[in-house]
């Protein structure tokens, strides 16, 4: 039996170029001040708060905020840290088809995270373009973003799901 794992962080470049922009506006109050080169001890103890908060966020959302996707014999299981806290698990009896696809994130679903709509469409995704629609029997669609589309294709052959006729 086959089995397909992921895992996806936001951990794109840009998201670490921000941090250092962020970090370094943090600590321009440190070289704002070179003139006098006294800066009060609340000065400091501010701007090194500053700094830990800016850290303790973007290392949170790093390391907290992840999608997993587990697919094999069963179906799929999936969640998304921290607004999953246990597991989500569908099976293939409940999911009328499935394919890989490349989708515009923003156009179709307002960007990455957790996203829902009024409709029945929800998609969960770090980053990247491509995913895997689900389309289930109740009529509801859940997209999940992957890195590895090649690789979760390769499963859906091997389990003979059925290819989503519009996506």
């Amino acid at each position: 039996m086959k089995t397909f794992r992921e895992i996806q962080r936001f951990d794109q470049w840009w998201l670490r170029l921000l941090l250092v922009v962020i970090l370094c506006i943090a600590i321009s109050p440190l070289f704002m001040n070179y003139d006098t080169l006294i800066l009060s001890r609340f000065e400091i103890a501010s701007v090194i708060l500053s700094i830990l908060v800016i850290l303790g966020l973007f290392i949170g959302f790093w390391y907290v905020f992840k999608l997993e996707t587990v697919i094999d014999e069963k179906g799929i299981t999936y969640r998304f840290v921290p607004f999953h806290i246990k597991s989500r698990f569908r099976s293939w009896s409940e999911i009328k088809s499935a394919s890989v696809r490349k989708y515009n994130p923003i156009r179709e679903y307002g960007g990455w995270g957790y996203r829902i709509s009024f409709t029945k469409r929800k998609a969960l995704n770090t980053k990247g373009n491509k995913g895997i629609q689900l389309m289930f029997s109740d009529g509801n669609e859940l997209l999940l973003g992957t890195q590895y589309p090649e690789k979760i294709q390769e499963i859906l052959n091997y389990y003979n799901i059925p290819a989503n006729t519009t996506s």
